[in-house]
């Protein structure tokens, strides 16, 4: 995949009525092989979401519901990038997604959490002139050892205040 341009393959997921947005970077090779965000089988977002709603996640259509349900809108901060793996450090020529025509479609949008450095370290870069607030959630990447998991549930539950 080195040097190749990709574009995001995913449309945002979000509702009328969703109230955080999470953004992550852009999707690893695995996720664009299952055509779903966070879709590495070691990824521990969807674990870590399901643990604190206790919403059921066996398929696209359960998880789509817990977002919905949670109030949580989902996209990532790339659009389009070149990359030599799945790894945040090796995409390069980036273009990011226009999330403040994002938050203007739709306004009950709270605030906006970043699932990983890259995804706010780019929107601070793009979008630091919005009046939003926002948070950083731990990577939710296996790669991402130094937290256990337990940890980042802890963290997750305690700033995304979902039920």
């Amino acid at each position: 995949m080195k040097n190749k341009k990709l574009t995001h393959p995913f449309n945002p997921i979000i509702f009328n009525d969703s109230k955080i947005l999470i953004l992550g970077s852009f999707p690893s090779i695995n996720s664009f092989n299952n055509s779903f965000y966070y879709g590495h089988k070691r990824n521990q977002f969807w674990k870590i979401l399901l643990t604190i709603t206790n919403y059921p996640i066996n398929n696209i259509d359960q998880k789509i519901w817990l977002l919905k349900r949670s109030k949580i809108a989902l996209w990532d901060m790339v659009k389009e990038c070149s990359r030599e793996n799945s790894l945040d450090n090796s995409l390069e020529d980036i273009e990011v997604n226009s999330i403040a025509s994002l938050l203007e479609n739709y306004p009950t949008i709270e605030k906006i959490a970043f699932t990983g450095r890259l995804a706010q370290r780019l929107y601070k870069i793009h979008f630091d002139y919005l009046d939003i607030e926002t948070l950083y959630l731990p990577s939710p990447s296996s790669a991402y050892a130094k937290m256990s998991l337990d940890k980042k549930i802890e963290i997750y539950r305690n700033r995304l205040e979902v039920n």
